[in-house]
C-alpha cells in the first residue's frame, strides 16, 4: 500500500448515470486484488470541496499497460469533483486497500449476483478467476436494460452473463432465485459473490445455506481514514456463520470481503 500519485488518461461517460476513470498508476497501484480499493482524493467540483477522501472499488486493473480502473456512480460530493477530471490531470490514490476475495481451492465455477455499482467491485473477480482456470456466470441487476454495464467486457472476458433488469420484470427476488437455481443445477457453484444491494445479501444467505455453497460479499462503507486506525467504518458481524452473538469489524482493514454468513443485513 502507498499514497499513488496517478494521471488521468480518461474518464467517460458509460450511460447517464455512470463513468468510467482510468488512470496511469505506479508499479504498487498495480499490485491490487479483486475486492480491494483505493482511497481517492476527489478534487473540488466548484459547489463541493470534499474534506475526506472517498474510497473506491477497484474495477479492473492491467499492469502490462499500467493502469488503474474504477467504475463509479455520480451522485455525491467525492464523484461529483471526480467527474470534472480530464486526460492529463493528476489524482492522489492511496492503496490497493484491504482485504480481497479469496478463490476456495479446486474452485471451478463462481457466481457473480450483483445490482448497479456493487458490479465494479465483482467485475475484476471474473476475469481473475478465469486465469485461474474457473468458470465465471453474472447475473446483472439493474433498473433498466441502459444501466446494466459491463455486459461486454464480462463476456469478452470469458464469463457466461445474465441480465435482470426491473423495466422488463426480470429482476425480483423469486426470478432471480429460480435463475441461481437453475444455474446452480447445470453447473454446480463452489462460490457465491455479491455486491452492492441487501435484498441480493439475503437471497444468496439463503442459498448458500440450502445448497451448500460457501459465499463472499463486498461491502461499501463511508470512512475515514481506510487504514483502520479511525474506527468510522465498524459494521456488526456475526461471531461465526449462523451465531446470534454480535462482534464488531472493520470494513476498510478486516474487509471490504467478508464471509457472506457472517455478514449481517443493512
Amino acid at each position: 500500500m502507498a499514497e499513488n500519485l496517478c494521471t488521468v488518461l480518461s474518464n467517460d461517460w458509460v450511460n447517464p448515470e455512470y463513468k468510467h476513470l482510468v488512470l496511469k498508476a505506479p508499479p504498487i497501484a498495480l499490485t491490487a486484488r479483486p475486492g480491494q480499493f483505493f482511497h481517492l482524493a476527489c478534487p473540488p467540483s466548484g459547489v463541493d470541496s470534499p474534506y475526506l477522501r472517498r474510497p473506491m472499488s477497484l474495477y479492473r486493473v492491467d499492469p502490462a499497460q499500467g493502469h488503474v480502473e474504477f467504475l463509479y456512480k455520480v451522485q455525491g460530493a467525492g464523484t461529483r469533483g471526480l467527474a470534472f477530471l480530464n486526460p492529463g490531470d493528476g489524482l492522489d490514490a492511496v492503496g490497493p486497500v484491504g482485504v480481497g476475495f479469496d478463490l476456495p481451492a479446486g474452485c471451478g465455477h463462481v457466481l457473480l449476483l450483483a445490482r448497479g455499482v456493487g458490479l465494479a467491485t465483482l467485475a475484476p473477480l471474473a476475469e481473475y478467476a478465469i486465469r485461474q482456470g474457473a468458470a465465471v456466470t453474472a447475473v446483472l441487476s439493474a433498473r433498466s436494460p441502459a444501466l446494466v454495464m459491463s455486459e461486454a467486457y464480462l463476456r469478452e472476458v470469458g464469463a457466461q452473463v445474465h441480465a435482470v433488469t426491473d423495466d422488463e420484470q426480470t429482476s425480483d427476488i423469486v426470478h432471480v432465485e429460480s435463475l441461481i437455481r437453475d444455474l446452480h443445477a447445470r453447473q454446480p457453484f463452489d462460490l457465491l459473490t455479491t455486491c452492492g444491494s441487501n435484498r441480493l445479501l439475503l437471497l444468496l444467505q439463503r442459498l448458500s445455506d440450502d445448497l451448500d455453497v460457501p459465499g463472499q460479499v463486498a461491502l461499501e462503507q463511508h470512512m475515514g481514514c481506510a487504514l483502520g486506525m479511525c474506527y468510522g467504518c465498524v459494521k456488526a458481524f456475526r461471531k461465526a456463520p449462523g451465531a446470534t452473538v454480535l462482534t464488531y469489524k472493520r470494513v476498510c482493514w478486516d474487509g471490504p470481503v467478508f464471509d457472506l454468513q457472517e455478514t449481517v443485513s443493512w
